[in-house]
């Protein structure tokens, strides 16, 4: 279950059968469990499905990430922060960073709780992690009544050098516990130093319990009520999947998890085609999000923030709150095929960042939008048929027209033109968004396959491809339902850190060993109630945040099984040189954490087995679609019918249920493995 801005997407898996069931329905913004539920009745009644026969659920939603956007309606639960004495406004000082250099009317975001909800504790723990201070239980009491008084309905807890020693934290959670039905602390959720960055999470996560607990807890009232009483299992910001009880104890590692379902998918999909190294491009209703896969495995990075404001496809930095918990990289833009088109007070034609969403939608959709939209451009153009999802929703390019010649008197072109234009605008943003996780990460694009994906992402791939200077672009099967499937191609993934902030000489040889083993036990903890084909084939990863002694930032670096520092050292220095582009040799490290990442194996789907046997092709419709410039010919194919190997010379245009993909005139395709369309370009 995908539940996204626009639509919510449903992928069924028959086990033995390996058949898989699709739909997609309109999102409900306001209540997301709303369009869930019709999805789920309407897909088990249209194959009939008996609800017993459903016997694991994985879902993933905006839910997290649309409160701090302010998108759903909701309030932000009456949260309170109980600190050490004198540091009541550290989630309001923050690191002073000003996200907008030079504009004198900039304000900070909002804390998120306020001031008269910040509390003091006289308490203390000194660098070293010794207890100077004990907090006192009369104290802890009285705070007890006064935050029941309050009426608050999440806590969070975070002390000054807590990450070294807990135990100040979890004595006054234990004494709070009855204030609230949620109590965190920050020991527990971030683990980590900086005093900010771990308040800002423990706070994030203590805002996000009671929206995603009552989430939680309708969705699965409504399932039951339908018969379906299956386990349920949430898809991680980290690129895995985490049993129901972890989001509800932890939110914060399923707050940017929608997106990253479709890169999860992408790697996957790149191991049974073979390609190393690939760029993912999720084109949705709404955004357009860029990802990164080395070596078949996503990259990742250890902070986000949420509910901040995005530039050409980078996140502004101070502009929203940080939260640290391991999430897949990627950059976001505003080009969806909701993404609105309009005209400035000068005359110049602009795209996004406003969407249409599901409600209005684009103005083909009939449904009250008047707003043109990418998605009216494409029906414009010719690119896209008369229908979608199966003959199910009809275009209306009367109302597309309409819409799109509003604009197109404003800037002197006519609508045509306009719509034309419009494409190359939203290609041009989502380019930038690619080169954020390629070239500004030190990839060169030539050296990658692009993966496209999302309602709209197959329109538009071989011509961004073009602009950034990727061969070969692979449209993997269902494309407009991948971040779903992308869900039952992954396994359980659980990630632990522990703060150290020593320098690397001065700890014992066994501080390392005895450190990952304590975190292996909590893990088996977690996965004696998750592993579904049992344990022993798990992995373990084993990382160590390291820099040069005085550094403010610090890089993660993967060890063997066996610690060793010698080649801790060397690894450190090779991904400094590599990213900074100069080495200290002889300098000393400190270490910051020691992190421990589990993956534990479910059953997954074998996209090979989505191969279908291809029958004679013929050419089922033809119509008149602009490319370059100018009207071409142009064939409406069906991928089911093409054989594999067989390479179709563009301009073509496959339509589907989910998705169109369009193969431009300087393109050639074919299909391989896993029923995927591979483009490449014509010589």
């Amino acid at each position: 279950m995908d539940i996204g801005g626009t639509f919510t997407d449903l992928v069924a898996l028959d086990d033995e059968s390996s058949k898989l069931f699709v739909l997609k329905v309109k999102s409900t913004p306001k209540s997301p469990e709303d369009a869930l539920i019709h999805a789920v009745k309407r897909l088990l009644a249209e194959n009939q499905v008996s609800p017993s026969m459903v016997d694991w659920i994985i879902h993933v939603g905006t839910i997290g990430s649309n409160l701090f956007l302010g998108q759903l309606g909701i309030r932000i639960p009456t949260t309170a922060l109980v600190t050490t004495r004198g540091f009541r406004d550290i989630i309001e000082i923050g690191r002073q960073n000003r996200s907008e250099l030079y504009n004198v009317f900039f304000q900070r975001p909002k804390p998120l709780i306020p001031r008269r909800l910040r509390f003091e504790v006289g308490e203390r723990t000194d660098a070293h992690g010794n207890v100077i201070v004990d907090v006192d239980d009369e104290e802890l009491r009285s705070l007890t009544r006064t935050l029941k008084d309050v009426g608050v309905e999440s806590v969070a807890i975070s002390f000054l050098n807590s990450y070294l020693n807990p135990e100040n934290e979890r004595k006054t959670k234990s004494v709070l516990a009855t204030a609230a039905d949620f109590v965190f602390s920050s020991s527990e959720v971030d683990p980590e130093h900086r005093e900010y960055e771990r308040t800002s999470t423990t706070v994030v996560n203590a805002v996000l319990a009671p929206v995603i607990s009552e989430y939680l807890d309708s969705a699965l009232s409504k399932l039951k009520n339908i018969g379906i009483w299956a386990p349920l299992q949430l898809f991680s910001s980290s690129g895995g999947l985490v049993e129901l009880e972890v989001a509800r104890r932890k939110p914060i590692v399923t707050v940017e998890s929608g997106p990253a379902a479709g890169v999860v998918g992408a790697a996957e999909l790149a191991k049974a085609l073979g390609q190393h190294n690939i760029l993912s491009l999720d084109m949705g209703g709404t955004t357009a999000k860029a990802g990164c896969v080395i070596d078949y495995t996503p990259s990742v990075i250890p902070e986000i923030e949420v509910g901040g404001r995005a530039h050409l496809g980078r996140v502004i930095k101070g502009s929203g709150y940080p939260v640290r918990y391991p999430s897949v990289d990627l950059a976001e833009v505003s080009a969806g095929g909701g993404t609105i088109v309009w005209a400035d007070e000068i005359g110049a034609l602009k795209v996004g960042p406003i969407s249409a969403g599901a409600d209005p939608g684009p103005a083909c959709y009939a449904s009250k939008g008047k707003d043109a939209t990418i998605t009216d451009a494409n029906l414009l153009l010719g690119r896209l048929g008369s229908t979608l999802l199966g003959r199910e929703m009809e275009l209306n390019v009367k109302l597309a027209a309409q819409a799109m010649e509003k604009v197109a008197e404003k800037i002197g072109m006519n609508t045509i033109e306009t719509a034309a234009v419009a494409i190359k605008l939203v290609n041009l943003h989502m380019a930038r968004a690619v080169d954020i996780v390629s070239l500004e990460r030190g990839h060169d694009p030539h050296n990658f396959a692009l993966i496209a994906f999302g309602g709209a992402g197959p329109m538009h791939a071989a011509e961004l491809a073009e602009q950034v200077g990727v061969n070969m672009v692979i449209i993997p099967p269902y494309p407009g339902l991948f971040s779903a499937l992308g869900m039952m191609m992954t396994d359980m993934k659980y990630a632990y850190v522990k703060g150290v902030l020593k320098p690397l000489d001065d700890l014992p040889d066994g501080y390392f060993e005895n450190t990952w083993k304590q975190m292996t036990l909590e893990s088996d903890r977690s996965l004696e109630l998750s592993a579904k084909d049992g344990d022993a084939t798990r992995s373990v990863l084993r990382s160590v945040d390291v820099r040069y002694l005085g550094q403010g930032y610090e890089l993660e670096i993967q060890v063997a099984e066996q610690f060793n520092r010698q080649e801790l050292k060397e690894s450190f220095e090779k991904k400094h040189e590599m990213v900074y582009g100069y080495i200290h040799p002889g300098e000393r490290l400190e270490i910051t954490a020691l992190r421990l990442t589990v993956m534990a194996p479910v059953k997954k789907l074998d996209l090979r087995a989505l191969n279908i046997s291809g029958g004679e092709l013929e050419s089922e419709n033809r119509r008149h679609v602009w490319f370059a410039d100018e009207w071409l010919d142009t064939p409406i194919l069906r991928r089911d019918k093409l054989q594999p190997g067989l390479a179709v010379l563009g301009p073509v245009i496959f339509e589907e249920y989910d998705s169109t993909i369009i193969i431009p005139p300087t393109w050639y395709c074919r299909k391989e493995t896993g029923n995927c369309l591979v483009l490449e370009r014509r010589s």
